[in-house]
């Protein structure tokens, strides 16, 4: 996707599986994700139980993750976004909204093709900085700290070499990360798009699996490491200590983007189109094979089976997602963006003991924001 391709809404469309919003309601959780170039969506329930699609609109919203219920992070073009839970208003809480997420926080970090973001329970966010081939962490003094780079970059410095694109870590300590290359030549990824990624182990940089079209959202759910083979549209299981893959899932587009709710991994998926970098991959001959056309959206994929039990697709100008993640215990999310009048007119406050002459002069005006301004209707229709 152009990095200049302008916000669009016009022509904005979704569809779901008939039993997408009982499966969801089922897990007592809500989804987001993230489409380039510019859209946010927030996934939840309705109190009839129909799927409720809520969007706001970021510059190249790319990486999210999500913090407890109560903040969720995401990457932009130029800066990190720490978005807080504050109180839902009457209005909005009577139409079955349960949460309200605002972007009150915001690290300026320039253009760094910021990719996956991270956040641990103590509030560490790490997350990968492509342009510069690292992981790094936000800063209150420049504009990100670099904290670790693969060793097959021999210096630091601008430019995408290897595509370094993914980071899994969990409580234990492990950690991985995707690449499209393990060569240090600029821009060297992309004529190695086929065959060329590879997965490998922080902070040692060992390479632990190869053989990858494009990897991209390495994840660890329950101590496996898990990751999006993006180039033949497989969702895989990866043996760090024998390097084999082993594919779990099929599904009809360029996979990148993996949370897990139960048994279950939730799979983003985009479109590929005729001539640009997720073109002339294997994906190409399977959804060939299998006479499909490739969807952008969300699969829920059944780990025992390997089968696609629900889905959500994405009709628009957009053709890209490439992040999603599960907000645990919440039913329907709605958020503020920085575009429409609500961020605005929308002001939260702490409470203050404030000596004033008169006190009925010093009113702050609050209003609330409108749920409706940003939903989107979803149709529920057959495969």
């Amino acid at each position: 996707m152009a990095d200049d391709e302008a916000p669009q809404s016009a022509g904005l469309s979704l569809t779901a599986s008939p039993g997408f919003a009982a499966w969801l309601d089922a897990r007592d959780a809500s989804l987001t994700f993230a489409t380039p170039p510019s859209k946010v969506f927030f996934v939840g329930v309705r109190p009839d139980g129909a799927l409720g699609v809520f969007e706001r609109t970021f510059d190249k919203a790319m990486g999210v993750a999500v913090q407890g219920s109560e903040h969720v992070w995401l990457g932009t073009r130029t800066h990190l976004w720490r978005m807080d839970s504050v109180p839902v208003g009457d209005e909005a809480a009577a139409e079955g909204f349960d949460r309200c997420f605002v972007p009150l926080r915001a690290h300026t970090t320039g253009y760094l093709n910021t990719h996956d973001v991270t956040v641990d329970d103590d509030g560490d966010v790490v997350f990968v900085a492509t342009r510069f081939g690292c992981l790094a962490r936000p800063s209150d003094r420049v504009s990100f700290e670099p904290v670790w780079q693969p060793p097959w970059l021999e210096r630091f410095e601008q430019g995408d070499r290897c595509h370094l694109n993914g980071y899994a870590r969990d409580g234990s300590g492990r950690a991985y990360v995707s690449s499209v290359s393990d060569t240090g030549g600029m821009e060297s990824w992309r004529d190695r798009r086929n065959g060329g990624g590879v997965i490998a182990e922080v902070p040692s940089g060992e390479v632990v699996a190869r053989g990858f079209s494009m990897p991209h959202s390495p994840r660890l759910r329950d101590g496996e490491l898990w990751c999006c083979n993006s180039g033949s549209g497989n969702l895989c299981r990866v043996d760090p200590a024998t390097g084999e893959v082993e594919e779990i899932a099929f599904a009809p587009g360029f996979l990148r983007g993996l949370c897990f709710l139960d048994g279950y991994a939730v799979v983003g998926s985009s479109r590929p189109r005729e001539g640009d970098l997720y073109s002339g991959l294997p994906l190409d001959d399977a959804l060939a094979k299998a006479n499909l056309k490739p969807r952008l959206g969300l699969f829920v994929i059944e780990l025992a089976t390997g089968k696609v039990v629900e889905w959500l697709f994405v009709d628009g100008p957009m053709r890209e997602l490439f992040d999603v993640a599960a907000i645990p215990g919440v039913k329907r999310p709605m958020a503020l963006g920085l575009v429409a009048d609500d961020i605005r007119t929308a002001v939260f406050y702490a409470s203050a003991s404030i000596s004033r002459d008169d006190d009925s002069a010093w009113r702050p005006a609050v209003e609330e924001p409108t749920a409706e301004a940003s939903e989107v209707d979803v149709a529920a229709v057959a495969p």
